[in-house]
């Protein structure tokens, strides 16, 4: 059915209301490419382990079933139309996990965790369902639109650089893997090359793939971690211990009180969460610009009904301090450069954010794959927040029209970095209120960067 597409249009669908369902091989093209590369990145989803282990005392195998329902769910964003590689709420997790922290461990620290997830994943769909969440993307001033996105930046490069973080757990393992993904990923050296040579086109079209390869390799060289040791047959998640022991069905719904008490830090969370709805909107864009022959429908209200779905699901299945966030920053990057290279690269850009996530599930069965880049789950970490980081931060300066805007966003961005989403947002909102005053919403016109001088002129004609 994908083949019978018309030139510039969506690819085919079954309407489910504000969804559309999409299934593989009928609807869009299988991109083994990123089916591969998925295999091997499962090692960022089992980067949440470390972080429920020291979190709630969770054992390895219980952990890993909150992974693979959270794996599961991933798909649920291809198959309903929305054309992202979802994710975490990989900049909040800090924020997150110091709220849970001020509860004692055990079955209390389980309830704020779900109270937080519960009341987080049914704001997301009610602001999705009524329509509210595309008018809060349209809404928001530039300026501060500008100040989530570099804090989100700069808040997951600092989570690897700070006293005690993944850097100096792997520093020479970390530099040289990161190094490399730039130049791949981002360099206009790189991408010459690829243009060239088949060989340096089948590295290109595999992204991350070849960095965690890598990284298995030279952190035991360097003597950063253990080589691993790979076992045969498929992973043994312990789904029995989760649902009695840290979940409602075990230990009961939360008391009242937990959900109000979570109120202000989940709308802190929401402000990073709401960061990455823009970036997927500006990323989503710059990719569709380089492919005209193909329509992409991204719609933030329909997104926030899946990842909220998504967090509502998960809070009772399988609390995860991660949480369900819209957008896996680092590879939704690497899909979208492959799509910009066109139909023989990739046929659309579902085909290809799906094709990654059939393979990190797959991924997450395989016990040889698991126990191969468990040694290097803090690498593979550091690895997208570093990614993350630098996307975070152009498009965050992308969204700002003026120098003021700038100012502004720096300024929000690097308290919302440092302490946290909540004063970040409210220094936003003084700092615009005090330069622009009236004009809050819209900013001043007279300072508009060049790049925004012909959208200003088409809107005036």
């Amino acid at each position: 059915m994908w083949k019978n597409r018309k030139e510039g249009a969506e690819l085919p669908y079954i309407p489910l209301g504000p969804f559309k369902l999409r299934l593989p091989f009928i609807h869009y093209k299988f991109e083994w490419p990123d089916y591969v590369q998925g295999l091997l990145m499962c090692a960022v989803d089992l980067a949440a382990i470390p972080l429920m282990i020291e979190l709630l005392g969770m054992p390895f195998e219980v952990a890993l079933a909150v992974v693979m329902l959270n794996g599961l769910l991933y798909l649920t964003h291809h198959l309903l139309g929305d054309p992202v590689v979802p994710g975490w709420i990989t900049p909040a997790i800090p924020l997150i996990m110091a709220y849970v922290s001020t509860f004692p461990e055990g079955p209390e620290r389980v309830h704020a965790l779900v109270s937080f997830q519960l009341t987080l994943g049914l704001l997301s769909i009610l602001l999705g369902a009524t329509g509210m969440a595309q008018k809060v993307v349209r809404l928001v001033p530039p300026a501060i639109k500008s100040g989530v996105i570099l804090g989100a930046g700069f808040a997951a490069v600092m989570s690897v650089f700070e006293v005690g973080g993944r850097f100096e757990s792997f520093p020479w393992t970390i530099s040289i893997a990161v190094g490399i993904a730039f130049y791949i990923i981002f360099s206009k050296h790189f991408s010459k090359l690829k243009n060239r040579n088949s060989m340096w086109m089948l590295i290109s079209k595999l992204g991350i793939f070849p960095i965690i390869l890598l990284a298995v390799i030279i952190a035991p060289l360097f003597g950063e971690a253990p080589w691993p040791n790979v076992e045969w047959g498929l992973s043994s998640p312990d789904f029995a211990t989760l649902w009695s022991e840290y979940t409602v069905f075990g230990l009961g719904m939360p008391p009242l009180m937990m959900f109000i008490t979570a109120l202000p830090t989940v709308l802190a969370a929401y402000i990073v969460l709401f960061g990455d709805v823009l970036q997927s909107r500006a990323l989503i864009k710059e990719g569709q610009e380089e492919r005209k022959d193909i329509d992409v429908d991204y719609n933030p209200d329909r997104a926030h009904m899946i990842f909220g779905g998504r967090n509502t699901i998960m809070s009772i299945l399988g609390p995860d301090v991660t949480m369900a966030g819209p957008l896996w920053a680092a590879m939704q990057v690497v899909v979208i450069e492959r799509f910009k290279e066109g139909k023989k690269a990739m046929n659309s850009l579902i085909g290809g954010s799906g094709s990654f996530r059939w393979g990190t599930n797959t991924g997450l069965l395989l016990l040889p794959i698991v126990s191969l880049v468990q040694p290097i789950l803090g690498i593979a970490l550091a690895l997208t927040l570093l990614i993350q980081g630098y996307v975070s931060v152009k498009v965050g300066i992308l969204e700002s029209r003026s120098q003021r805007d700038l100012g502004i966003a720096g300024v929000m961005g690097a308290v919302l970095a440092t302490k946290g989403a909540a004063w970040g947002f409210a220094v936003g909102i003084v700092l615009t209120l005090l330069i622009y005053g009236k004009k809050f919403f819209t900013g001043e016109n007279e300072e508009i960067f060049t790049k925004d001088l012909e959208e200003e002129e088409s809107k005036a004609s």
